[in-house]
């Protein structure tokens, strides 16, 4: 059996209480969590000695600990992306392979500077939201897209992800511009493609469903809604990139997608301004 080892901001979070038993079960057993450590306690939460306690896993005082123990490593975090560079300093430097939960980084400059130094020690890594593995996204048609209206809950700062990410998935990793054409009380971007192409991602509120609207160039539209479990799909991937340490997702993708992130931050400071993306 192969062991991971969790690195977490805290350790109480969704995340981290939902992926030991699914990772488990999509490895037919072969992987478990077995170890874990938090750099901080939860607020008003478990401390991550009782989340430990409860989970049955073995809370270790260090990172380095975690990554001398580990076969596989996984930097949770997923609403604190700012710290995720302290977090992944060694587990990137240990040439095993790295799962970087969302939101992988806080910004282009950190995204690229975390792939670059997993690259410098041969560290399989990878990023992704669940929603990209969403089944009803997955089987849609790439070719001929010309338009995608996006709808989903959340705030922008910690959900425009799983948004954003399907998006990229689908049109590609060419975005050149955004423009933030929101509001208060729902956050909205439109994201500009050289060739013409466009996205709109919206924030409706926490009852709202994710779904895709695709416009094809052909004239035909299709309505996706992502209804299927695509948390089970997306940790399939993951315990296939454990396996081969061969990361699903292109490096390229997820840093553009976490440049549209940080410039559609910026964009809100300018609404219905364009906003140009670095190249």
């Amino acid at each position: 059996m192969k062991t991971i080892g969790f690195i977490d901001y805290f350790l109480d979070e969704w995340h981290a209480e939902h992926y030991p038993a699914w990772i488990e079960q999509a490895s037919n057993g072969r992987m478990q969590v077995a170890y874990a450590y938090g750099k901080t306690d939860k607020a008003n939460g478990l401390t991550n000695a009782e989340w430990c306690a409860k989970k049955g896993i073995r809370l270790l005082g260090s990172i380095e600990e975690v990554v001398d123990k580990s076969d596989y490593l996984i930097v949770l975090s997923p609403d604190h992306p700012e710290v995720h560079e302290e977090l992944c300093a060694l587990p990137l430097r240990s040439g095993k392979p790295t799962y970087v939960d969302k939101t992988f980084a806080p910004d282009r400059r950190t995204a690229i500077a975390l792939f670059d130094l997993a690259r410098e020690h041969g560290t399989p890594m990878f990023s992704t939201s669940a929603l990209r593995y969403a089944p009803e996204y997955a089987a849609a048609q790439r070719e001929g897209i010309a338009v995608i209206g996006s709808v989903g809950p959340g705030l922008y700062d910690n959900y425009a992800i799983h948004q954003v990410e399907p998006i990229v998935a689908l049109m590609g990793g060419e975005a050149s511009r955004v423009m933030y054409i929101g509001t208060p009380a729902a956050p909205a971007l439109l994201i500009g493609f050289a060739d013409g192409r466009q996205a709109e991602i919206r924030h409706y509120g926490w009852d709202c469903p994710f779904g895709l609207t695709v416009k094809y160039e052909s004239g035909a539209t299709g309505l996706l809604k992502a209804e299927a479990d695509y948390f089970q799909a997306f940790v399939q991937r993951l315990a296939a990139f454990f396996d081969t340490g061969v990361s699903p997702v292109d490096p390229a993708e997820t840093i553009a997608i976490m440049t549209i992130l940080e410039y559609g931050r910026l964009a809100a400071d300018k609404p219905y301004t364009w906003i140009e993306l670095p190249v």
